[in-house]
């Protein structure tokens, strides 16, 4: 009998998002006279396109504003000259786990691939270089000895300080008892403790020597496997390995802006109120409004939302699924609609930096065959030196190639945060010579290079969250704000969404999570309510609430 496809359930909060945006009776309605009535989303990545395309599917009609790029961190940019070529400049590997994201682009009809991870079969072939000197390998079984003791130690490690074949068991099945039982004594103990931490106090690498840790944080094994993650609170390491996120994961073919732009379109099968052809896009007369500037508590005790040319919008419900930052910096959010605890969360919220510089190439030439060794000419490559990893896409026969020269976090990020587009490619190209020396990629570039710093985008200021040592309780109040029964009047009616208010930041499918607490929370407010046969987030909190260590 095959095993349920893990999913993203839980572990802090262990409900099926996908079970119940799948059932038959959907996710819930709202009264007709609230019907037609305006809710603000400010943001269209994908948790604000979620957020507006079930309000929509329920009567609602959602404003959504945007101040910078649509589609957010999934932005896809076509290079000049070449047909449906494109470079993924956020978001472009999402796990099979994630069942919610995959529902809507299942529902767009969007085609996927397995994304050329290292040592994965799309891959072809991997190339590890570290300290000088490479290895090259199809499968994990090729690689030296210090590599198997690497993965087995990590391996080891996680069985030993987290119960990780039961947690995964747990979630697995869906079994939000279980998943507790076990998830709430490794939040508590490890709440306070870095990644690193974890590493060097666990059994299985306390006789392994400092080199074995060297290997691990600069190869990587698993999503946590890269020494820039290394300060992060292991909590968040542990929740992105235990369901499987860093695990069979899959690209968009042509680029996954196709989703937010796809969901702007349609119009669903099933909706209230709206007539048949409805789409978000009808609904904003094919463009959203602007970028926020203000958010107030205006006459009447509605929420007043003006953009950036002045023009002002009143709401008794607003969403605001941007980074939240950008709630102090580039929004001027009136101060009593936010607890202080809450603002010092989102205040206290740290985002990593990240970079990555693309080129298109006229073939996938790294597939040629070495006549000497056999191998593959190039190979998807991880290092130490300045581009950290490299990926190669192959588009077909008959198109280009993309080869993402350098993707990089943290600190390496930063090396690149003052230089042109040129000097990346320049200096990546460089450092590929020296493992490849009798390769002349620059020969094959064509087209302009395209490159990001996402610290460097004023809408986003950062690549995602990650969460620090004791930041447990700061996600605790951002995830649990659309549970507004028990705030004070003045508190309610500004949702936060996405990704960063999510226990999974970087990854889709926790902002799609966050987007669908939104809905519920705002439709709970218009009056609504979940059919019993399916309840809803908000529904199951009391018995499945996330452990509050201030309890």
């Amino acid at each position: 009998m095959t095993e349920p496809q893990i999913t993203l359930f839980g572990p802090d909060f262990p409900f099926a998002y996908d079970d119940w945006l799948a059932h038959p009776d959907g996710i819930g309605s709202v009264p007709t006279e609230a019907h037609g009535t305006e809710v603000a989303i400010i943001g269209s990545g994908i948790s604000g396109l979620v957020c507006a395309y079930e309000l929509m599917r329920m009567g609602l009609k959602p404003v959504v504003y945007e101040s910078g790029q649509f589609g957010g961190r999934l932005r896809s940019q076509p290079f000049e000259g070449a047909d449906g070529v494109i470079a993924e400049l956020g978001g472009m590997r999402f796990p099979l786990s994630s069942q919610c994201f995959w529902s809507y682009a299942e529902k767009l009809g969007l085609e996927a691939q397995d994304f050329p991870n290292p040592l994965t079969k799309a891959a072809g072939s991997t190339v590890i270089d570290i300290e000088g000197q490479s290895y090259y390998a199809e499968t994990a079984a090729d690689l030296p000895q210090i590599f198997q003791e690497v993965m087995r130690a990590w391996d080891d490690a996680l069985e030993e300080g987290a119960n990780f074949s039961a947690l995964k068991a747990a979630i697995r099945a869906k079994d939000p008892k279980r998943v507790r039982e076990i998830w709430e004594p490794i939040t508590r103990a490890w709440d306070e403790r870095s990644f690193y931490d974890f590493l060097t106090t666990s059994e299985a690498f306390a006789n392994l020597s400092f080199h074995h840790r060297e290997v691990f944080g600069q190869v990587g094994f698993g999503t946590g496997g890269w020494d820039s993650d290394f300060p992060n609170s292991m909590l968040e390491i542990l929740r992105v390995n235990a369901t499987e996120q860093d695990d069979d994961q899959r690209y968009i073919v042509g680029g996954v802006e196709q989703l937010p732009q796809g969901l702007w379109r349609r119009s669903p099968e099933k909706m209230a109120h709206w007539p048949v052809g409805t789409s978000l896009s009808s609904l904003h007369g094919g463009a959203t409004k602007a970028g926020v500037s203000r958010i107030f508590r205006g006459v009447g005790d509605r929420l007043a939302v003006t953009d950036q040319w002045g023009r002002m919008r009143s709401y008794d419900a607003v969403i605001a699924t941007c980074q939240s930052w950008l709630l102090t910096t580039a929004i001027e959010t009136e101060e009593n609609l936010i607890g202080a605890k809450l603002w010092q969360a989102l205040d206290r919220t740290r985002y990593m930096q990240s970079s990555k510089t693309f080129v298109m190439v006229d073939r996938p030439f790294w597939k040629d065959k070495d006549p000497k060794t056999g191998r593959d000419t190039m190979s998807m490559t991880l290092t130490d030196r300045l581009t950290r990893g490299t990926y190669l896409f192959d588009n077909g026969p008959d198109k280009p190639g993309v080869i993402c020269l350098s993707y990089s976090w943290m600190t390496d990020a930063n090396k690149m945060l003052p230089l042109p587009v040129e000097k990346r490619v320049e200096l990546a190209l460089s450092a590929l010579s020296k493992i490849y020396p009798n390769i002349d990629i620059a020969s094959h570039i064509i087209g302009d290079p395209i490159t990001i710093n996402w610290e460097a985008d004023d809408n986003f200021l950062g690549a995602f969250k990650g969460a620090l040592p004791g930041h447990y309780r700061y996600n605790w109040r951002m995830f649990s704000h659309f549970m507004q029964s028990g705030l004070p009047p003045e508190e309610r009616g500004l949702f936060l969404a996405g990704d960063g208010v999510s226990w999974t930041p970087a990854w889709a499918e926790g902002a799609v999570q966050t987007g669908l607490n939104a809905v519920w929370g705002v439709m709970t407010q218009f009056g609504g309510r979940c059919a019993p046969s399916n309840p809803g987030p908000g529904d199951v909190w009391a018995e499945r609430a996330p452990v509050d260590l201030d309890a």
